[in-house]
């Protein structure tokens, strides 16, 4: 599981914004670990376009450089592809991750060498949500209080990424990539990566999952998280959790900073669960309904 304090760190670093399209805040909170290593994005109302909005949370390990440039860089990344222009927003959400894995893989400096991270992310563009996903964060979506997975894990043990890692010429020991990396994709981590090798083909690859969801009125909110999220609670889980303190009208802030708390473990002795950095964005969908109007929809009852 990693260094772990002797004390937790529960300083919880949040902020929120707003447009007409959704409300958003976001919190991490360093926890047990002897570092952060987490990195988000909440990028919205880009180019005066409120409909286009960009989130993402980068659970970085083995140091801190692969997780901030990607939070720094990915979305310019994004919005310079050709394919983002031309409106193939999956074939520009799989670029972007890829060619930012080249930028880092390329740099001389060598300050990318040890590190990697996770990534998941969302992009709101004409009336669809597109994640795209890259190791074992995740995120979900709330239609009418059911967790609908808009991500899927990567982890080594999967049968897919077992095939790659092995025809990549590694192996799957205690459910980790070559025994020590417990995902088996993400930005960075060059020791599982060759440059003759393509992208897709790679031990540990950075390509993404991209799944494209049209949006509806039954759609209440997204969330968007680390597994130091998930390994406490469950999908459904969060959903629960959130649904009903937006029906109160609790802000997101308020709501992200009660799921840190929920997740914390209350000391070290329980098998790493609940010990992790931990970062949630929480995107609420107002789609230009206003705030009272989401109030309402997560107030109904929930369908099956």
């Amino acid at each position: 599981m990693g260094q772990t304090l002797s004390e937790p760190i529960t300083t919880k670093k949040t902020s929120s914004c707003e447009n007409a399209f959704c409300r958003v805040a976001s919190s991490s909170m360093q926890g047990w670990r002897i570092s952060m290593e987490d990195a988000h994005t909440v990028n919205i109302t880009v180019d005066g376009d409120p409909s286009h909005n960009f989130f993402g949370v980068y659970d970085g390990h083995g140091g801190t450089q692969t997780a901030q440039y990607t939070q720094d860089r990915l979305h310019a990344k994004l919005v310079s592809q050709p394919a983002f222009k031309a409106g193939d927003y999956k074939e520009a959400l799989i670029k972007a991750f890829v060619d930012l894995d080249k930028e880092m893989y390329d740099d001389r400096s060598g300050k990318f060498s040890t590190s990697g991270c996770t990534a998941v992310t969302l992009l709101t563009k004409n009336n669809t949500m597109y994640c795209a996903n890259s190791g074992d964060s995740r995120a979900v979506l709330s239609e009418r209080g059911q967790a609908v997975p808009l991500s899927f894990d990567h982890k080594p043990s999967n049968e897919e990424e077992m095939r790659r890692i092995r025809a990549a010429g590694g192996f799957v020991e205690f459910n980790r990539v070559n025994g020590t990396l417990a995902l088996s994709r993400a930005l960075g981590d060059f020791e599982f990566k060759c440059a003759t090798r393509p992208p897709k083909d790679q031990m540990v690859t950075a390509v993404p999952e991209v799944t494209a969801t049209p949006l509806n009125d039954n759609h209440e909110f997204v969330v968007l998280a680390c597994d130091g999220i998930w390994d406490v609670l469950t999908s459904q889980e969060v959903i629960d959790f959130i649904r009903p303190k937006l029906a109160e009208g609790l802000s997101p802030d308020v709501i992200c900073e009660a799921v840190l708390s929920k997740c914390l473990a209350p000391v070290t002795g329980m098998g790493g669960t609940g010990c992790d950095n931990m970062t949630i964005c929480l995107v609420v969908l107002i789609q230009g309904q206003g705030w009272g109007r989401l109030i309402e929809k997560c107030n109904r009852p929930l369908v099956s």
